[in-house]
């Protein structure tokens, strides 16, 4: 579920916000993505009343969510559904090309009140990564099983078994206390991640000669992206391309064009409307309370109202 192709490599004046910066390190032959999330991550987050682990949890799945969605080089979307037993059920987050995000979480307030400190919030269950290029082409899914870790643990796996590709992720959410004008001051979410991936040198040598080289090239790259600290991806005042060169500077790293990212959803009031024109007519009666019917989006939590009158003929 990668796609290498090359790059034109440009020079650019890099955001230092709300952008994905793909970049490869040349010396050691690996390809990745920098994240580096405030303002867009914090409207998908701050629309819900989301308890702050539940946020923290979501924040995560739209920073691995935008890593991997921005290997999409074409109209499409790619979408990250985990769903398990634990107390945050399900979990989904899109990428929408050129550079669209949501999510949303489904959680237990109950079992989460129950939830020890170290207790984890996503249980047994399954991660499906979806490409979908629309609706006259079919979808490419890849599923792996979540025993219990990490989403990041997760996609490790299916990189692992799946693709055979080596990868490194590493993705950091946290509340930024941030001062605003006239004196104003406020917290705020931010995330960050880094996604390194292996590549194939190509060459004359011999095959295990090419071997060896190969894997000492990736055993020094992950130790390299291995050193990136959490307030790292997180410092806004740290721009993207600053933190690339402290990382691979030694490996000939290379920055390319960025990806500007910002929040969506593709909710209407025509779109409701028309779903709800799909269902029954004993399926529409019961959505009504007290004479009225209200739609509420799980992505953006806007709310639509209709006239059940309007769907006599259903």
């Amino acid at each position: 579920m990668t796609e290498h192709q090359s790059e034109e490599r440009v020079e650019l004046n890099i955001p230092q916000d709300d952008l994905i910066l793909p970049f490869q390190a040349e010396q050691a032959d690996v390809v990745g993505r920098l994240v580096k999330l405030g303002p867009t991550v914090d409207t998908i987050l701050s629309r819900h009343a989301y308890p702050e682990p539940v946020s923290k949890l979501l924040g995560e799945a739209v920073a691995l969510t935008a890593l991997l969605g921005a290997a999409l080089k074409f109209e499409g979307k790619f979408i990250l559904q985990a769903s398990t037993d634990g107390p945050v059920d399900l979990l989904v987050a899109d990428y929408q090309v050129p550079g669209g995000l949501r999510g949303y979480a489904r959680f237990s307030a109950e079992r989460l009140a129950e939830l020890p400190a170290d207790g984890q919030l996503l249980g047994e269950g399954h991660l499906a990564m979806t490409i979908d290029r629309g609706v006259e082409t079919e979808r490419y899914q890849g599923v792996v099983p979540l025993e219990g870790e990490s989403l990041t643990e997760a996609a490790d796996t299916y990189f692992r078994q799946s693709e055979q590709l080596p990868t490194f992720i590493r993705l950091a959410v946290a509340r930024h206390y941030r001062a605003g004008s006239a004196g104003s001051r406020s917290w705020t979410w931010r995330a960050g991640g880094l996604l390194v991936q292996k590549l194939t040198r190509e060459g004359g040598r011999s095959v295990a000669r090419e071997a060896a080289f190969s894997e000492e090239d990736w055993t020094r790259a992950r130790a390299l992206a291995e050193t990136v600290e959490d307030h790292e991806l997180l410092d806004p005042l740290l721009p993207p391309d600053r933190l690339l060169y402290r990382l691979f500077h030694e490996e000939q790293v290379r920055a390319f064009r960025a990806i500007p990212l910002e929040s969506y959803c593709s909710c209407s009031r025509e779109r409701v409307e028309e779903l709800l024109r799909r269902f029954s007519a004993e399926d529409l009666a019961e959505m009504v309370v007290d004479g009225e019917m209200w739609v509420t989006c799980e992505f953006c939590n806007s709310r639509y109202q209709f006239d059940p009158a309007s769907f006599a003929d259903a």
